[in-house]
């Protein structure tokens, strides 16, 4: 198929876009192959383009960013069923045309008529194996009847012990087979409406899954409308069925359908056939057949929704993923990425290195979140922010008692994220005894509550992080060697923002849609004055910073775009005056700020303490004034 953009939200929802050139260009002006008529789209805002048997979207340096999946890009191999925001526009990727619901084994319902010599109806008030008290005053006791209960009996065990919504289907049909003189076997469900099948499994009694299993319409419909079970032999008999060429073909002798309910509502049908001439179905076998589905029809339903939620769960998740993963297109962001995904499917322990605000928590949350772990819970802990005795407990935790306070039982971090991730950021504050405890944890994979006498056997992936130089700690007898050595498996070192500077526009991009979002303000993208600021700044703070300055610009600022005058004076001061000259007005503020620095030098004899008193700030707040201004130089002259 052609692959295309559909429009799913902005001006042009529901417009389909067929990428049948090389390129297709997205923007604001006429001339576009897409016009965006909206003020948050650029002039010549993005292009797709065809590249050998990909296309990618490459963002044309337009003032608000292209976003792929809610992440900012400059340039990005699209996928199918990628989402690009433009603006407010997002259109959606498509390359291939998908197929709704999954057939395990292929089941045809067709549009036919079942002319039939004998049908049999029931409904479910009068299957006796629904009522047990009916058994025993109507039926006398036999094999067949034996047999039956069996049957039952082991569907019953069954239903609640598989969890697996395949599964459960195979092994009801295959219990079915194993008493009813049928071929082929099939379970059709409905969706919410009951209107068409969104679900079929089929199973054959000789070689399992195969060829297509035929099943009418008609039939389908009738018990799904009903709620009544139905029996038909010799239905090739009939002259009505003579044209029925499918299910000639498939020699279709009897069959039975019977319907699966819950709550009084029919959800799908149980059905069964064979082409053996010899073969009639009767009302005894109507009867299991209808007790069987009654039985399973409740699992069926719970499993089908359980696995419903499981797939919904896993679709937030990965959504969750998307949005806090890691952003930037630089070569040392690429080559972190590319080290994520080969470390996040293997259970090493890793010790991600970077300084303050560089992401490690992120970088943890991503290798989680492509790890056969995803499914089971991220638990952080900052060892940094917690007392010895309060680290511990939050840790390992604690049984009744323990100390003054404990007055209930506490599971701890590690329990809480049993089969799944644990991330210890600061680790590099952990305390001694802490240490000897968590290294008895790596190595044993066991631990014990705080006031514990027993051990609790734990799986958990340990990641953690710091910025600190831990080889250091070791030869100061400040970190454990063993420990440092167990947390060490792999190292990912986290890039300052200042050595990845073409990152800081996708960056910037991302907190303007996060922040215009969240503060409720109609932001359009950044003033080339701002951005330019933002480029010339070195980012001491790293994304943190960034972050917060963003945050900071749509807060306080009153127009549509993100302007110079809305970052905060730290930044429009510190970045480099040679890269970026000042507007005349800044440019008079820093030059007094200068000044009034060196006078006071002057008259406090070269006093850091004393030129801090006379300028009534913070030592602290001098410190970063003098590095930002670049003063260092003129104060040691």
């Amino acid at each position: 198929m052609t692959p295309k953009l559909i429009a799913i939200t902005g001006s042009m929802e529901g417009t389909i876009f067929a990428l049948t050139a090389d390129a297709l260009s997205v923007g604001r002006e006429a001339s576009n192959d897409v016009q965006i008529n909206e003020l948050s789209v650029s002039r010549c805002h993005c292009l797709v383009r065809k590249e050998g048997d990909q296309y990618k979207v490459i963002d044309l340096d337009s003032f608000n960013g292209t976003f792929v999946n809610g992440v900012p890009v400059n340039e990005h191999a699209l996928a199918h069923g990628d989402q690009i925001a433009i603006g407010d526009t997002l259109l959606l990727f498509i390359a291939r045309e998908d197929e709704i619901g999954t057939e395990v084994h292929p089941v045809s319902v067709i549009e036919e008529d079942v002319s039939a010599r004998s049908t049999i109806q029931l409904h479910r008030r009068d299957a006796l194996y629904l009522h047990p008290e009916r058994v025993q005053a109507t039926l006398a006791a036999s094999e067949r009847v034996a047999r039956h209960l069996n049957t039952l009996l082991k569907v019953s065990r069954m239903v609640n012990a598989v969890q697996g919504f395949e599964e459960l289907q195979q092994m009801l049909l295959e219990a079915v087979l194993g008493d009813v003189p049928a071929q082929r076997g099939a379970i059709l469900l409905g969706g919410e409406t009951g209107a068409e099948f969104i679900s079929a499994f089929g199973w054959t009694r000789s070689v399992g899954p195969g060829r297509t299993i035929q099943v009418s319409r008609t039939v389908a419909k009738q018990v799904l409308r009903e709620g009544v079970s139905l029996l038909s032999n010799d239905v090739l008999e009939g002259a009505e069925f003579a044209g029925a060429e499918s299910l000639v073909a498939a020699h279709v002798h009897s069959l039975m359908c019977v319907p699966l309910t819950m709550k009084e509502r029919v959800f799908g049908i149980l059905y069964l056939d064979t082409a053996d001439p010899s073969v009639t179905f009767d009302r005894d076998h109507l009867q299991l057949l209808t007790a069987i589905a009654g039985v399973a029809s409740v699992a069926l339903e719970n499993v089908r929704r359980l696995e419903n939620l499981q797939d919904e769960n896993r679709a937030l998740r990965d959504d969750a993923g998307i949005k806090t993963d890691l952003i930037g297109e630089s070569a040392p962001m690429r080559k972190v990425g590319e080290l994520i995904k080969k470390i996040a499917p293997h259970d090493s322990t890793i010790l991600i290195r970077g300084k303050s605000g560089t992401g490690k928590e992120l970088a943890a949350r991503a290798i989680h979140s492509h790890s056969p772990r995803r499914d089971h819970a991220f638990v952080a802990i900052n060892c940094a922010t917690l007392a010895e005795s309060l680290l511990e407990s939050e840790l390992f935790g604690h049984e009744r008692g323990a100390f003054t306070g404990a007055v209930v039982q506490k599971k701890g971090k590690l329990e809480v994220a049993q089969g799944g991730t644990l991330f210890l950021d600061e680790v590099g504050e952990l305390s001694l005894t802490v240490q000897a405890k968590l290294l008895r944890v790596l190595q044993e994979r066991e631990f014990e509550r705080v006031g514990a006498t027993r051990s609790i056997k734990v799986d958990v992936r340990v990641l953690a992080a710091t910025n600190q130089d831990l080889e250091d700690a070791v030869r100061q007898g400040a970190f454990r060697k063993d420990l440092y050595y167990r947390l060490n498996v792999v190292s990912l070192v986290m890039p300052a923002l200042s050595e990845r500077d073409e990152d800081v526009s996708l960056l910037a991009n991302y907190f303007v849609s996060k922040y215009s979002k969240k503060c409720k303000r109609k932001v359009m993208g950044i003033t080339p004055g701002a951005r330019a600021c933002l480029l010339g700044y070195s980012w001491p703070g790293n994304v943190r910073e960034l972050e917060n300055a963003i945050e900071h610009a749509i807060v306080l600022g009153v127009t549509d775009y993100v302007g110079l005058e809305d970052l905060p004076e730290s930044v429009i001061e510190g970045r480099h005056l040679h890269r970026l000259p000042a507007p005349k007005f800044y440019q008079a503020i820093i030059e007094t700020k200068k000044q009034l620095i060196l006078d006071a030098f002057r008259q406090a004899n070269g006093s850091h303490t004393e030129a801090s008193r006379l300028l009534g700030v913070h030592p602290n707040n001098l410190h970063r004034l003098i590095r930002t201004l670049d003063l260092k130089a003129s104060l040691t002259k």
